[in-house]
This record gives structure tokens, C-alpha cells and sequence, in this order.
């Protein structure tokens, strides 16, 4: 792709870095950014700056927000008592999108994958004890992708909650197994939420 302004280019360059985003679709994003006034412009790039610079993370359940607790957890009219541990942000946001799940979240960061070098040392799971122990939390519910590293760390975290005398459930399997959470369509993650069965339950041979 031949450019006549290397200002262009290095704008391209650094749209293409995106997820998703080739060297088409940045042009296209930077051709429109270019025919918007000044102001505009500003505007986009300081509030990428400010959510950069200003964002936080839950200091009780890791979730992305504006202030040191996010909006569900001070949320009074959620139950405290069940939480959802997930992955990623993406997952908190699909089982919100659902309106299934009333309880609280846990993020853990991401799975157990000894072949990518995760411990269970680089995920919040001594967060997620402490909690139990602490917070009166009854139910734990596992709504972890169902991959290989995902039921390694469900089987992980079954262990370690176990003397912590506290029901771990897992989702249905209405998601599909080495499927993504955060790609399941609404309707099928709503009712993995809402038929989650006891952990001891859900391996494939009872």
C-alpha cells in the first residue's frame, strides 16, 4: 500500500495495530478521521488518552471502572452472595448483556496454561479465596470457557474452594466445548447461567 503522506501512514500503521483491523480498514478509519474538523478529532484522541490514563480496576473484583469499586459491586440490589468467576472483561460483559445474572463477578486475568508460562500465581485466585472466606460468598459459579487451560483451571479452583465449605457450580454445557464465552449468542449463555449445575456434576462421564 503506496502512501503519499507518511503522516498517513504512520496513522495507518498505528490503527492496524488493532485486533481485527487490517491495513484497509485502518485507511478507511483515518480517511474519516481526516474529513472531520479539528475539534472532533481532539475530542476522539482525549478520550482515548483519558480512558487510558483514568481507568481502574475493581479493587474488589478486578473489573474495569471509573472509581476503586465498580458499579456492581456497590450495586445494592445485586446478591452478594453468588459470584461468577470469569476470564476476561469481554465474559463480565456478555453475561451482562444476558440480564440473566444478578450476583457479582470475579476476574481472573485469564486461565491456567503452563504452555503459555500461567500459573496459577498470575491469575486473581488468592483474591477470589480471600473473598470466600471473608464476604459470606455461598456460591461460586464457574463461567469459564470450556477449553482444555479453562477446565484445568475450574478443576483448580474446585480444589482450592473446597474446604472453604461454599457451593462451586459450573455452566451448562448448552456452550460448546473449546468454545469462547464472550462468542456464545445471549440465549445460550443465558440458560448455561441459569441451568449452571454443581461442579461435581458436569464432568462429561456422569
Amino acid at each position: 500500500m503506496n502512501f503519499s503522506s507518511k503522516l498517513i501512514e504512520d496513522a495507518v500503521n498505528a490503527f492496524a495495530t488493532l485486533p481485527g483491523v487490517g491495513k484497509k480498514t485502518a485507511l478507511r478509519l483515518v480517511l474519516h478521521l481526516l474529513s472531520q474538523n479539528e475539534d472532533q478529532v481532539e475530542g476522539f484522541s482525549a478520550a482515548i488518552v483519558k480512558m487510558k490514563k483514568d481507568i481502574k480496576f475493581c479493587a474488589i473484583c478486578h473489573n474495569i471502572s471509573d472509581a476503586e469499586t465498580c458499579s456492581i459491586c456497590t450495586n445494592p440490589a445485586r446478591d452478594k452472595q453468588t459470584v461468577c468467576v470469569v476470564e476476561s472483561l469481554r465474559d463480565i460483559m456478555a453475561i451482562e448483556n444476558t440480564g440473566q445474572f444478578r450476583g457479582v463477578y470475579h476476574l481472573l486475568g485469564g486461565v491456567i496454561s503452563p504452555i503459555e508460562g500461567v500459573g496459577p500465581g498470575d491469575l486473581n485466585i488468592d483474591s477470589l479465596l480471600d473473598r470466600v472466606q471473608k464476604t459470606g460468598i455461598t456460591e461460586v459459579i464457574m463461567a469459564i470457557s470450556p477449553t482444555i487451560e479453562g477446565d484445568t483451571t475450574i478443576f483448580y479452583l474446585n480444589k482450592k474452594l473446597q474446604p472453604l465449605n461454599v457451593k462451586t457450580s459450573t455452566l451448562a454445557r448448552g456452550i460448546s466445548f473449546g468454545g469462547e464465552l464472550e462468542y456464545a449468542d445471549e440465549l445460550t449463555l443465558a440458560r448455561s447461567i441459569t441451568a449452571r449445575i454443581p461442579y461435581e456434576n458436569s464432568s462429561p462421564s456422569t
